[in-house]
This record gives structure tokens, sequence and C-alpha cells, in this order.
């Protein structure tokens, strides 16, 4: 089983666990909502508040996921993927030192060619591929509004 299964099957288990506990906290919230009670009016309107929070941002990351999996499967029909990352681990996760030397390499194309969503997604790749996935999912969003528009 590939690392990108295992993953999609992870994600699919967090939601389906994420949703059933929206399903629990919203029967409570209506409970609450019926007992008449001042305070216990509060926590009914906050335990319905805060899933619906909760699912806002769950839908946002799985859009983010298939929109940043689409473009790494166009990269990669166009044969465009990093190649110089080094040999995947076991796990799947790439060379970190050999994804730190071709780093710069990237950067500066990403910098070259700014409105390319190509450029911004394999930067997006690479800086996962260095540990900051904050960075890269930062750059894998600009790919895809770049590429959307």
């Amino acid at each position: 089983m590939s690392a990108r299964t295992r993953s999609m099957i992870a994600v699919a288990i967090l939601a389906v666990v994420l949703a059933l506990y929206f399903v629990f906290a919203g029967v409570r919230a209506v409970a609450l909502l019926a007992s008449g009670t001042g305070i216990a009016i509060a926590m009914g309107v906050a335990l319905l508040v805060l899933p619906l929070i909760g699912a806002w941002a769950l839908w946002r990351e799985l859009v983010f996921g298939w929109r940043a999996t689409a473009l790494v499967d166009l990269l990669d029909a166009a044969g465009e993927l990093p190649d110089d990352l080094g040999e995947a681990s076991a796990s799947g996760r790439p060379d970190r030192a050999a994804a730190d030397a071709a780093f710069p390499r990237y950067q500066a194309e990403a910098e070259a060619e700014p409105e390319r969503w190509q450029a911004w997604a394999r930067l997006g790749l690479v800086y996962d591929a260095c540990g900051d996935r904050r960075r890269g999912r930062a750059a894998l969003r600009r790919a895809i509004t770049l590429q959307r528009n």
C-alpha cells in the first residue's frame, strides 16, 4: 500500500470520527437548549457553534488536500515533479539532506517565475521535504490560486 493511499485512508477515518463527534455534540446541544436554564442554553449554543467551526475547518482542509493532490498529479503527468530529492525512505518521506541541498534551485525558480503555478507547487513539495510544512502549504496555496486563475 502506497504512502498516498495510507494518507487518504487516515484522512477518511479522521473525517468520519470528527463527523460522529459533530453529531453527538449536536444531540447534546439540543438537549441543553431544551433545558431552559441560562447556563445550559449558553453551553448548548457553544456546542452548536464549535462543531460548525470544526466542520468548516475540516471542509477547508479537505478541499486544500484535493486541490494540492490534483496539482501534484498534473506535475507528475507532465514529468515536472522534483526529481532531486533523493531516495524516499520506507515511509515515503524524501531524504531531508537531499531536499535541503535541492531547495535553493526551487526557491530561485519560484522567484524567477512568480506567475507559474508549477514553480510554486514544486517549491511547496520541496519545503515539505525539508520539514517546513507551514511554508510548504503556503506555497501550495499560492500554486492553487495561480492555477485556478
